[in-house]
């Protein structure tokens, strides 16, 4: 929470929920990552948090793009970098989609299967391809499904056919899980890269890239290890696998570039209970699953939340948001912590919201505006 932040809530009038984010705390993050891996490329996950303002912040840095759509592509653009810092990261293209890209002069492309790679041979002749490999996400807090990837085997087939079809057969990547808290993590992964790199020497084709994912955690109720524990861990894992012939690397942070740099304001609408002897109490917000805080699904996301009367005596109670759908329930299998003084009416601060809250804000579902974004 920064005094930025909080001066800037203070001056506000306030017009329902927002999210607020501190960019003198993203151009710390984005230093600790360069710091952490010198060696490696920093490729911004755009979909973290596309605000101009911090798309242009980490242009003028020096960052790299990770995107996984052509707007995402068209806004990374719009700050002046040039296309040869943008990976079409996401797995899943639409082929004129491809084309698009390419025409803007992107060619670095992501696959994980021979599909997808004829799709980029006929849409992006020459384009580099990288191939993306299953990762379980042991450790994560919200773990990545089996959505995206590969098994390592295939990878090696799905980049020989990209090398036979005239594309540049690239690299390796992988996703060990967002909010990942397990220094380990990428050694396995690492592990099976080094493995597809051996296997693709062996049938003539050198590759030359490792594309390492994000993963990288935001401090929420728990610690977590800072930036350079992770940099440390990951050298140590590429030299273990790669030996003095280390790739080419790549990292994508997203909610570790931009989650502890916003703070969402928001408001409580209704306290009450289900019966009378009910000892839990309905907490409810003027913001839930589907204004923003859509990683509470599962409650795999458990965001800090600081309230005016904090210091007074606590007790669990249900958090939910306002809208006329019964799964807009944030916290209910394991209840919140909140002061029973607690009052409608009081503004509460739900911390480390500058990741994956105005991307999964609807546009207006029950006729509520989409959660407001300002970035100071």
């Amino acid at each position: 929470m920064s005094d930025r932040i909080l001066d800037f809530l203070r001056r506000r009038k306030s017009d329902g929920p927002c999210v607020v984010v501190d960019l003198d705390i993203v151009r710390e993050n984005y230093a600790a990552f360069a710091g952490a891996l010198p060696d490696t490329s920093v490729f911004y996950a755009a979909k973290a948090n596309p605000a101009p303002e911090i798309l242009n912040l980490l242009a003028e840095l020096g960052s790299s793009f990770d995107c996984a759509s052509v707007g995402e592509i068209e806004m990374v653009l719009a700050t002046g970098a040039d296309a040869s810092r943008i990976s079409y990261g996401n797995t899943i293209k639409k082929e004129r989609d491809i084309a698009r890209a390419y025409a803007l002069g992107v060619r670095l492309f992501a696959v994980d299967s021979v599909e997808e790679v004829e799709k980029i041979a006929r849409a992006a002749a020459g384009a580099r391809v990288f191939c993306r490999v299953l990762c379980d996400g042991v450790g994560a807090e919200w773990p990545l499904s089996r959505k995206f990837g590969c098994e390592p085997a295939m990878a090696s087939d799905v980049l020989e056919h990209a090398h036979r079809l005239g594309l540049e057969a690239y690299g390796v990547s992988f996703h060990v899980g967002s909010q990942q808290a397990n220094l380990g993590a990428w050694d396995l992964a690492l592990a099976m890269a080094a493995d597809v790199f051996g296997e693709m020497s062996r049938r003539g084709i050198e590759l030359k890239m490792v594309n390492m994912g994000g993963g990288f955690p935001t401090r929420y109720l728990k610690d977590v290890p800072g930036v350079p524990s992770y940099g440390e861990a990951i050298f140590q894992s590429l030299t273990r696998h790669f030996g003095n012939r280390l790739p080419a690397t790549i990292i994508e942070p997203g909610r570790g570039m931009v989650g502890n740099a916003g703070v969402i304001e928001a408001e409580v609408v209704l306290i009450s209970r289900k019966s009378a002897e009910d000892p839990i109490r309905w907490v409810y917000l003027d913001i839930g699953k589907f204004h923003g805080l859509a990683e509470t699904m599962d409650e795999a996301i458990r965001y800090p939340i600081r309230t005016p009367k904090d210091g007074d005596q606590t007790a669990p109670c249900v958090l939910a948001g306002p809208t006329c759908d019964s799964v807009d329930v944030l916290y209910e299998k394991t209840p919140y912590e909140l002061p029973l003084s607690l009052a409608i009416g009081d503004k509460v601060l739900i911390e480390a919201c500058g990741a994956y809250t105005t991307t999964y804000s609807t546009v207006g579902f029950n006729g509520f505006a989409p959660l407001a974004s300002h970035v100071i």
